[in-house]
């Protein structure tokens, strides 16, 4: 099954990255201590939720899956497609403002944060490497997942047959209608496929996050894709959703590192 449980901390893990060299992760928002409206697991640092108890729930969650706290680098998340390359732990340096994350060095944790953009994970077992994008309408039609496979290929020599992706919980299409801004950008980077994605119900819009970014890997050549087909919106018990939950939520926090 791919969801774990370790105490009280409850994680999803994609089946097809299953690697004894790898670890991934992205968490529920049980098994925290924030009261609500962050309840339980909350990550997110800037919405309102005391400090002391998102690094408390960082911990909780970097316990459950063995990695050192210490070991995380994350990112002040914009909607961007900057790749930041980790080289080392962050180390109490200040947050860049960027999207993507990879990596090689298994003393590196990648963490970024979520509630309801899509959450995409990449693994090169043949190079050593891993990947992490946050990829929203914005994120997705600026092309992250483009970019994520075009970093990983520049900085490690990456092919992208090689790699395992994996497409986390997000907000699903049925609760995803966008305005005629947002169509006409999808339109501009899915082209003529980009009705495939769009798909008018009761006069509005609704868009597929999860198939959009499935397209965008696959023409970058990504052979094997797993899709968690979770929704967000559908199921506030395990996941935060800004949409579902009209932007007064938490944060539920998604990693990715090489086994040291």
């Amino acid at each position: 099954m791919p969801f774990r449980q370790v105490k009280s901390t409850r994680f999803y893990q994609f089946e097809s990255m299953d690697h004894p060299d790898l670890v991934q992760a992205i968490f529920t928002r049980r098994g925290g201590v924030s009261p609500e409206p962050w309840h339980s697991l909350n990550v997110g640092g800037a919405i309102g939720d005391d400090l002391a108890r998102v690094v408390e729930n960082r911990r909780r969650a970097f316990e459950a899956v063995d990695r050192d706290p210490n070991s995380i680098y994350d990112v002040w998340q914009v909607h961007s497609t900057l790749v930041v390359v980790a080289d080392e732990p962050r180390n109490g340096k200040d947050l860049i403002r960027a999207d993507i994350l990879i990596s090689d060095n298994p003393r590196v944790t990648l963490f970024m944060r979520f509630a309801d953009c899509v959450p995409i994970l990449l693994y090169d077992p043949i190079r050593h490497a891993v990947g992490m994008a946050h990829a929203g309408w914005l994120g997705t039609v600026r092309g992250a997942a483009i970019k994520v496979v075009e970093a990983m290929a520049d900085e490690f020599g990456t092919c992208a047959k090689d790699l395992l992706v994996g497409i986390g919980p997000s907000i699903g299409p049925d609760h995803y209608p966008v305005g005629p801004e947002v169509v006409m950008q999808v339109r501009q980077t899915l082209g003529e496929n980009a009705d495939k994605h769009l798909q008018e119900v009761h006069g509005e819009v609704l868009f597929n996050l999860w198939t959009a970014n499935y397209e965008l890997l696959k023409k970058q050549g990504v052979g094997r894709i797993e899709v968690a087909e979770l929704c967000t919106a559908c199921h506030p018990e395990d996941w935060y959703s800004h949409r579902g939950e009209k932007g007064v939520t938490g944060r539920f926090g998604g990693l990715i590192a090489l086994k040291e």
